[in-house]
């Protein structure tokens, strides 16, 4: 197959290491400095080059704010057989831009990043294929991350955002409710600092993703959830009952087994 893709910073890059020799790959980015993370590849020196090079897939590998306008972009110097594919995390007007573009496409999101996975070693890590993408390319992706031995799911575009809002709103916001009561005159135990070190990878990402998972239409539900736990969490604590708070350990345990 011949693939473009677009954007090789971390996924981008890590793409492109694993499609090059397997299939006719070209890439663009305008950040040339980010060449470096790819080789074995055609480095294209303009955007309508990928014109020439007609590819059967083009992958949107860039940030996401700049999805929708990259495919805007890139758009009038494909075919119309190309295939369309976005990684974001958030998919918010993405399905609307796919209805009305006219280009078959493939959704995908990697529940993984160089944050806190080691990329080289992704085994058993997940990753999601959007329900409403074109055959031809979820057969690709599916393939592709049944090679590495990734753990595929399928869900709807709705179904995606609502258990994003849940699955990294929750955390997200739990590390920075945790960051925002930082004492730089605390002395750190074990589990301290293991949430310090979560906390320091999350804030090292682009501040508009973090907004964007926040922002998710499903994420202030979750967010309620919290605030009415930390509530009950308070009334134990107020009320120093032992056996309630043996009760409320105990429906944490089940929860995470």
């Amino acid at each position: 197959m011949k693939i473009a893709i677009m954007g090789v910073g971390h996924m981008g890059g890590w793409l492109a290491q694993m499609l090059a020799g397997k299939h006719e790959l070209c890439v663009y980015d305008r950040e040339v400095s980010r060449y470096a993370n790819v080789r074995d590849v055609l480095i294209l020196p303009e955007l309508k080059a990928i014109k020439s090079f007609s590819p059967d897939l083009l992958i949107n590998a860039v940030s996401l704010q700049n999805t929708i306008d990259a495919f805007e972009s890139v758009s009038p110097h494909l075919s119309e057989d190309c295939i369309l594919s976005d990684l974001a995390s958030v998919k918010g007007t993405i399905p609307e831009y796919y209805r009305k573009c006219g280009f078959r496409f493939v959704s995908i999101h990697p529940m993984f990043g160089p944050t806190f996975v080691n990329v080289e070693r992704i085994e058993e890590e997940n990753v999601i294929i959007i329900k409403e993408s074109d055959r031809v390319g979820t057969s690709f992706f599916m393939n592709f991350f049944k090679d590495l031995g990734l753990n595929i799911f399928k869900y709807s575009f709705e179904e995606h955002d609502q258990m994003i809002a849940y699955s990294l709103t929750l955390p997200f916001a739990s590390s920075m409710v945790f960051a925002a009561c930082m004492n730089n005159t605390a002395v750190p135990g074990t589990t301290f600092k293991k949430h310090l070190e979560i906390a320091k990878g999350l804030l090292q990402e682009d501040d508009f993703l973090l907004s964007e998972i926040l922002f998710n239409p499903y994420s202030l539900s979750q967010l309620e959830k919290v605030t009415s736990r930390l509530e009950f969490l308070k009334h134990v604590i107020k009320g120093r009952d032992a056996e309630e708070s043996k009760r409320f350990f105990e429906h944490l345990r089940n929860n995470i087994c």
